[in-house]
């Protein structure tokens, strides 16, 4: 009898794969018990009436040396407070998500407050994002980014509480202090897709790139468009080096009604447009389509990832201007 040795191969990777699997999830979550025990243990020492102070610089350094002794590396005095604020940021077990490793916990128990936790807690499990994208999306301030709108919409599923402003495209490995073509920064995008759709938001799937659009008189290149399966609509991107203008506007706004006419289905809603510039000049955007059309938008990006107060100031700067525009 005929065995097909290539289909066995296949069943018996796929077994010894799910195996590994399995063991490494239980191994996860073992570990993550142990250090949620710990600094469970070291929370109730502490709270005896001992003061933190005096506790930090005794009893946790001695505990340290102990156990480091006896169990060699991982148990040091920075871990120690690593698992003591782990505890302290998740005191449910029951509560924690175990698909998450020691080094996400980690880097969660850092965060100041529940909201922000929960969130990068969430998406981290929901876009699979490893440890170390985590650390960007987190130096990258994505929850101010993101909540800024959601802080002020009542509704989740709208592009505002997807969007963010702005964006940050270090990942593209272009130069921040020279004039990049807009060509050259489309076909970065195309390179680094999934780092692209990544910092994009959530939902965005890859449609096509320079899409050709012909009309009874002429035709058109769209720079990338995008299909958002949560808003269930294309969304259109045109990207513009240097400071924004109503030609930019018209344009874009030309592309969503072009866009909604020719390709967009029945089931789909309506198109949205998006205009990823380098600069964005405040004026023009008050006094255009931008400032109340709900299906065009504009956000700045930046090629570069900037001090944490350069921007907070930019996401703070964002929000009032948002905060002045909804009070009209």
């Amino acid at each position: 009898m005929f065995i097909d040795q290539s289909s066995l191969f296949s069943e018996i990777k796929g077994i010894i794969l799910q195996s590994r699997q399995r063991v490494l999830r239980t191994a996860n979550s073992a570990l993550l018990e142990t250090y949620w025990q710990i600094g469970k243990l070291i929370i109730e020492d502490e709270q005896e009436g001992k003061e933190r102070a005096d506790y930090g610089k005794s009893i946790l350094k001695n505990l340290a040396n102990y156990l480091t002794l006896e169990f060699g590396k991982g148990f040091d005095e920075r871990n120690l407070n690593n698992m003591r604020a782990f505890y302290t940021a998740f005191p449910i077990w029951n509560a924690l998500r175990t698909e998450l490793s020691w080094t996400h916990y980690r880097l969660l128990s850092r965060l100041n407050s529940e909201e922000k936790s929960n969130y990068y807690l969430n998406e981290s499990i929901r876009n699979n994002w490893s440890s170390r994208t985590l650390q960007r999306q987190i130096d990258s301030l994505a929850f101010e980014r993101v909540l800024e709108h959601k802080a002020l919409e009542s509704h989740p599923d709208t592009i505002q509480n997807l969007m963010k402003d702005p964006y940050i495209f270090e990942f593209l490995g272009l130069a921040s202090d020279v004039k990049n073509s807009e060509r050259s920064i489309e076909t970065s995008i195309i390179d680094h897709l999934q780092q692209f759709l990544l910092e994009f938001g959530k939902g965005f799937a890859f449609v096509a790139r320079q899409q050709h659009i012909v009309t009874d008189t002429s035709d058109f290149y769209i720079d990338l468009v995008f299909y958002n399966y949560i808003l269930k609509c294309f969304v259109i991107i045109d990207l513009k080096t240097g400071s924004l203008s109503h030609q930019d506007i018209g344009q874009i706004d030309m592309y969503v009604r072009m866009y909604d006419d020719l390709k967009k289905s029945e089931s789909d809603q309506p198109t949205i447009g998006i205009l990823l510039c380098s600069e964005k000049d405040e004026t023009i955007v008050k006094y255009s389509v931008l400032a109340d059309k709900k299906s065009v938008f504009a956000s700045q990006y930046l090629l570069y990832m900037p001090k944490e107060e350069d921007l907070k100031a930019l996401i703070e700067n964002d929000i009032q201007r948002f905060e002045l525009k909804n009070k009209k």
